[in-house]
């Protein structure tokens, strides 16, 4: 690692399962700084080896350490976008486990942020940092195998058994990593998978997927938690030789190389050649502290890492493509050379030649998307909408009929605009007067709802999960997830992430009666949800309908 001064620069998020491993690797380079976990039980698990190492509960509060210039992520793959995300606006450097999301969309989303702010932003595609690995690349690339022709990639193990993810998503990208590496960062032409969930409905437990590139290589990943033994092994075939790395063996044995397996019988017939495997000497180094050791080394150069983000998203584009021809029954899927990033909009829509648009956005009858304008993916727009220039909207907003952005809105994700609301972006607004330089910003944090024919002055700022009564008029800053109601708008009570009306209980905490979760005021006018953070998803099953709902009326 470069020789720089040591300062404790990096806080983790996820300090859990795989990211206690990050911690002591951060940690033994003197460089962990904090460590970020909603759960007490994993942060009072790390001893005196870390009592230098601050913790927070809140990944806000994390990002606002000015000591901490980097972040590493070690969240669930469904946290990976969001946290990344918020992590490179907060002007961070970026580690990210793999995968590095789960949409290609925001994987180039974040991709771009990163070089549009100068931000490292890294994947942790470990395999790629194996000594080994490392060794048969530079086998690879000096020729000694000859021209490459096929690679097959066993990763088999009875558990750890997941029921949030497949054997593909989890136990596929390293070796995809790899194997994209081997025939020089080319994508497949065409992609086929096919497996079986037998523990979990739609779960595959074991998965065959088959690469085939341009030139005749192809590639094998078969991955199972579903068999007997532990194997780990990659075999690469080339012309002039076959080299095995088996990742069980002793570090003496685990790389070896068949030289010249072939004899050809007057030029025509091949022979088997029974020469021995030789083995290949590597020093021996832990994977994980040269991953570790190349984030810190990347950000002090600035010099991109050799698992950048758009190598991240490559193996993202594999890993979809597998997963659709998984879910077609092992049907061929294209792996285009570009993500496919597209949204629909009615032929009555304009959307202007340089907005952006996120993939599955839907813009319906007589709307206007204008210059400038930058929508995120999944969001949908009614009729008779109008988006002005410079406007920023998040994901899977919800923008109902007879409305108008005005330049200076923030909208963040999952937010609601109902029909014929109004946003204001100048206080003092007059025909002859020019103010266009002069307007006023006006955020909608996330998930927040705005009703029916409500108005927003500009200049404000609505929080995360907040309700906006219809007809209300909102002329100052909203706090989270307040119920506000009436004109001039008032906070009438709380309400929950679920939209429903809180009512406090025996013991002074919220408790939404559809999901369940539990709501504390952790000061006057300040309201958390203890049971989820703000930027989860919704865990499945939560995200919609009404199981267990009562009505509660407002008083």
């Amino acid at each position: 690692m470069t020789n720089n001064s040591i300062i404790r620069d990096v806080g983790l998020v996820g300090a859990g399962y795989w990211g206690k491993n990050l911690a002591r690797n951060f940690n033994e380079l003197g460089r962990l700084g904090a460590i970020c976990d909603r759960s007490p039980e994993v942060l009072g698990s790390y001893g005196e080896a870390y009592s230098q190492v601050k913790q927070f509960s809140s990944f806000d509060l994390m990002l606002e350490d000015p000591a901490l210039s980097k972040v590493a992520i070690a969240a669930p793959a469904a946290l990976h976008f969001q946290l990344a995300r918020r992590a490179l606006l907060a002007a961070k450097d970026v580690f990210v486990e793999k995968p590095l999301c789960l949409d290609v969309g925001e994987a180039e989303e974040l991709a771009s942020l990163a070089e549009s702010t100068g931000r490292i932003l890294m994947v942790g595609h470990l395999l790629q940092y194996h000594p080994c690995v490392r060794r048969l690349l530079e086998l690879v690339e000096l020729g000694e195998l000859g021209r490459l022709q096929y690679i097959t990639s066993n990763r088999l193990n009875l558990g750890k058994i997941r029921q949030e993810e497949n054997a593909l998503w989890s136990f596929a990208p390293h070796d995809i990593s790899v194997i994209l590496a081997l025939v020089g960062n080319s994508l497949p032409r065409q992609v086929r998978c096919i497996g079986e969930s037998y523990l979990t409905p739609q779960v595959a437990d074991t998965t065959l997927t088959t690469l085939q590139f341009n030139d005749h290589a192809r590639a094998h990943v078969y991955v199972s938690w579903l068999n007997p033994f532990k194997e780990q092994k990659l075999t690469v075939v080339g012309s002039k030789g076959m080299v095995v790395f088996d990742d069980t063996k002793p570090w003496t044995e685990k790389l070896t190389i068949y030289r010249d397996y072939l004899t050809w019988s007057q030029g025509r017939m091949p022979t088997p050649s029974k020469a021995a495997a030789e083995a290949v000497s590597v020093a021996h180094n832990e994977p994980l502290h040269q991953e570790c050791s190349h984030f810190l080394d990347s950000c002090s150069t600035r010099q991109q890492p050799r698992t950048n983000a758009r190598e991240g998203i490559r193996v993202l584009m594999v890993l979809k493509a597998a997963q659709a021809s998984l879910e077609k029954d092992g049907e061929a899927v294209s792996c285009s050379s570009t993500p496919q990033a597209s949204f629909s909009a009615h032929p009555t829509a304009i959307v202007d030649p340089k907005a952006k648009i996120g993939a599955g956005t839907k813009i319906w009858h007589f709307s206007h998307i204008m210059v400038g304008a930058e929508v995120g993916t999944g969001c949908n727009f009614g009729q008779n909408v109008v988006v002005s220039p410079g406007v920023k909207l998040g994901n899977n907003v919800k923008v109902q009929n007879n409305v108008s952005i005005y330049t200076g809105a923030i909208i963040e994700d999952d937010v609601f605009l109902g029909p014929s609301c109004v946003l204001t972006n100048v206080s003092n607004p007059r025909s002859q007067v020019k103010r266009q330089s002069l307007y006023e910003t006006t955020r909608i944090r996330k998930g927040a709802t705005i009703g029916a024919n409500a108005t927003i002055v500009c200049g404000t700022t609505l929080g995360r999960y907040c309700f906006i009564a219809a007809g209300a008029v909102v002329t100052k800053d909203v706090p989270d997830y307040a119920f506000m109601i009436g004109v001039p708008a008032k906070q009438r009570g709380w309400m929950s992430r679920h939209g429903h009306v809180l009512k406090m209980g025996e013991n002074g905490d919220y408790v939404c009666p559809e999901s369940r979760f539990v709501y504390r005021e952790e000061m006057p006018g300040t309201l958390k949800c203890i049971t989820l953070d703000e930027d989860a998803p919704l865990p499945s099953g939560l995200a919609s309908g009404t199981k267990g709902f009562r009505e509660f009326k407002i008083v």
